[in-house]
């Protein structure tokens, strides 16, 4: 079985790309729910959240307020890599169980990576594809999509690798500008030749 790397810049399409794949029948998981899962309340993830980033980063309830930690990480390189160190292990062991639990005549399994090349993590796959779009449509998506002003989307977009680099080390590219039927005929597209 191919183990293949989903990836690209934030508000590229890739929670589109990943969901078409599954619709295909492919089995796919997203880092983005696992990363959650990391932080739930009562986990470890979260006590260490909290140790690192104090008991006001929770909401009264117990939940992580993840706006409120947004706005920090995303304005602090250290406080971000600090919550990278506590996410990614849980999210990276989470991912490798889910492949081995698969049923190994599956030609190949998708995992959605927000952040595979920041991390490190290319080298643990067989193929990386990236979903990738102009800038300025990606800055709209993210505006609109998290209700963010054009600083906060801006700094997100800054906190991750340029588009191009990762285009540059994909095996397969995304473009998701045109419309979700053009979207859809790429990843039939990639589908095919990863099952071949």
């Amino acid at each position: 079985m191919k183990r293949v790397a989903l990836t690209g810049g934030i508000a590229t399409g890739k929670s589109h790309v990943r969901a078409r794949f599954e619709s295909l029948g492919v089995p796919t998981i997203d880092s983005d729910t696992l990363a959650r899962n990391a932080v739930a309340p009562g986990s470890a993830g979260l006590s260490a959240v909290v140790e690192r980033f104090g008991e006001d980063i929770c909401e009264p309830d117990g939940t992580l307020n993840r706006k409120k930690l947004g706005t920090i990480v995303f304005t602090d390189e250290a406080a971000r890599r600090d919550l990278e160190h506590i996410i990614h292990p849980y999210v990276r062991h989470a991912t490798d169980t889910w492949f081995a639990s698969l049923d190994s005549h599956v030609p190949f399994a998708v995992a959605d990576i927000p952040l595979l090349f920041e991390a490190g993590r290319e080298g643990e796959f067989d193929a990386v594809i990236v979903t990738a779009c102009e800038p300025a449509t990606q800055l709209q998506r993210l505006m609109h999509r998290d209700g963010l002003t054009e600083t906060e989307a801006a700094q997100r977009i800054a906190a991750q690798w340029p588009l191009d680099r990762k285009i540059a080390r994909a095996d397969y590219v995304v473009r998701t500008d045109e419309t979700v039927d053009d979207t859809n005929r790429q990843v039939d597209a990639v589908a095919a030749q990863l099952q071949a």
